[in-house]
């Protein structure tokens, strides 16, 4: 019996999506071989369908029931996790339906129509024998009459016959004896749609066409699309953009660059996509309308020299980090940086777009939090499942993660490297100035809302009575730096935050110089909102 796409069932759709995208991922991937050969299409249309479905799952109850906001979620989602062309497609493909079907649950010839015109809006050069043309043949497809079910069927058995014709629509595809690997794709989710809404059984997994081994040849092919005077692709993400504004960065991009796309979730979020020379200039037009974020810029030399051995290089450092300044610490230590919101959690999908885009075969995570665990741990199996090797040093704030980064040695094995990268950290006390924001019962006294805490090794050892000044940041800062030192210590490295008071690294630098003469002292700007102070002792 044909079923209602309400939201359990968008969600239920989105969740099978996530499955056969994930049986099928290795498939996918093998045959990729256009625009780029890099075999990565089927894992960016996973991971995309997988924040996709992430942002369902955070929804509360009563948000949860509703398919508007489920459809809505699901699209910012897919934007936000969109990885690849495939994966921009693909959110392309999700907003277009969830903006009709969010309303009109019944009207899914016009949510495909919606569907393919964001798509094909989304690529500024489109070729046929693509993930485009299969949607479009889905989209222009006459059925018996406009019933969801007898729709949608109709385009799935159109797109399935699409795809099939892709082989003769590329060379390249020709060549390798292959589909299209996005168009394939594509074709699981709508399979997995009809199934949703039709109520019948589950599609079974097939294995699409290829031949093995292929010639080495066939791995590579010209650039995904452009002139090859642009040796640059720039990707990002903007939120909180108007449409007019979008536009006007469109035209500015064109004007030193190709290959330009801008596309949106319906709302104000926005992904960036640009072949160009001049990097820096490509993200400052995003700086001068928005906030770019999820920045990733990519050399097409790299891209084609690693496409018949996947990695580029042989290790890579991962650092999550929360302040600029702290990032920029870690930056410059040769660590590829997650700057993270303020008090926002990543989701995994954001740790493996990070992992995964250093093209890494082994890869050291530093968390530089205890609160990461759960995050960590899904975003670990997926890069392991997808073959890059990654272990996690167990830092729990930056300063034991600066300490781990200044033994990190490439020249020697990965898991000795890890072990003394762990070693260090264990040896670095951490201390932490915060603010105490509700009245709390702790080992040494109640504080109160507005009280000036200090943290040792995770546990408060001291209470300034509030409101926070200046004078009471330094005396508990003073204080602190005492108790960590009362067990000796060579270095003290502090990281004042956002909020720490100016002077402050200065007179507590002379404080412990008068005090522990034997120490070294070093200050850097840390940028951090969620604690006045961090310090580490080693």
């Amino acid at each position: 019996m044909p079923h209602p796409l309400d939201a359990a069932a968008v969600r239920r759709w989105a969740a099978a999506c996530v499955q056969t995208l994930d049986e099928h991922r290795d498939d996918i991937d093998r045959i990729n071989v256009f625009p780029v050969a890099d075999r990565d299409t089927g894992t960016n249309m996973l991971g995309t369908m997988r924040a996709a479905e992430d942002a369902t799952r955070v929804l509360n109850e009563e948000d949860g029931a509703d398919p508007k906001i489920v459809w809505s979620a699901l699209a910012s989602g897919a934007l936000a996790g969109a990885r690849g062309n495939s994966g921009v497609i693909l959110s392309q493909v999700l907003r277009g339906l969830s903006e009709v079907l969010g309303a009109r649950p019944d009207a899914a010839r016009a949510a495909l129509a919606r569907a393919d015109e964001l798509a094909a809006r989304a690529v500024s050069d489109p070729a046929p024998g693509t993930m485009l043309t299969v949607l479009h043949a889905a989209a222009t497809v006459t059925s018996a009459d406009d019933e969801p079910a007898t729709v949608l069927t109709a385009a799935a058995e159109a797109a399935t016959t699409a795809l099939a014709g892709t082989a003769n629509q590329l060379d390249v595809l020709a060549k390798a004896g292959v589909v299209d690997a996005g168009a394939q794709g594509l074709v699981l989710v709508l399979d997995e749609l009809v199934a949703e809404v039709t109520g019948r059984p589950r599609p079974v997994s097939t294995t699409p066409p290829t031949r093995a081994p292929r010639e080495p040849e066939s791995l590579h092919t010209v650039r995904e699309a452009g002139s090859v005077e642009y040796g640059y692709e720039v990707m990002y993400s903007l939120a909180g953009v108007a449409e007019p504004a979008a536009d006007d960065l469109r035209g500015a991009l064109r004007r030193f660059g190709d290959c330009v796309s801008v596309v949106g979730d319906g709302g104000e979020r926005w992904a960036v996509h640009v072949h160009c020379n001049d990097i820096g200039a490509a993200i400052e037009a995003g700086i001068e309308i928005g906030r770019p974020h999820r920045i990733a810029v990519v050399r097409f030399d790299d891209q084609v020299a690693a496409a018949s051995s996947r990695f580029a290089v042989e290790r890579a450092v991962v650092a999550l980090a929360r302040g600029v300044g702290i990032a920029e610490l870690f930056r410059n230590e040769g660590a590829t940086v997650l700057l993270l919101a303020d008090h926002d959690r990543p989701a995994a999908s954001d740790v493996v777009a990070v992992i995964a885009g250093t093209q890494a075969s082994h890869v050291t995570v530093l968390p530089n939090s205890d609160e990461l665990g759960e995050v960590l741990a899904a975003a670990v199996t997926e890069v392991v499942l997808a073959g890059q090797d990654v272990l996690v040093v167990p830092t729990m704030s930056p300063v034991q993660g600066l300490a781990a980064l200044a033994v990190h040695d490439p020249a020697r094995r990965p898991g000795d490297d890890v072990v003394a990268m762990a070693e260090a950290a264990a040896a670095t006390r951490r201390g932490e100035l915060t603010v105490a924001r509700e009245q709390g019962i702790t080992w040494v006294g109640v504080c109160q809302p507005g009280d000036v805490l200090g943290l040792l090794d995770g546990e408060i050892v001291l209470i300034e009575a509030g409101p926070m000044t200046d004078e009471l940041v330094l005396a508990a800062a003073c204080r602190l730096a005492d108790r960590m030192l009362s067990g000796g210590g060579e270095l003290v490295t502090a990281l004042p935050g956002a909020d720490a008071p100016a002077g402050l690294a200065d007179d507590l630098a002379e404080h412990v110089r008068a005090g522990h003469r034997e120490v070294e002292f070093s200050a850097y700007v840390g940028g951090q909102v969620e604690a006045v102070l961090l310090l580490g002792v080693e």
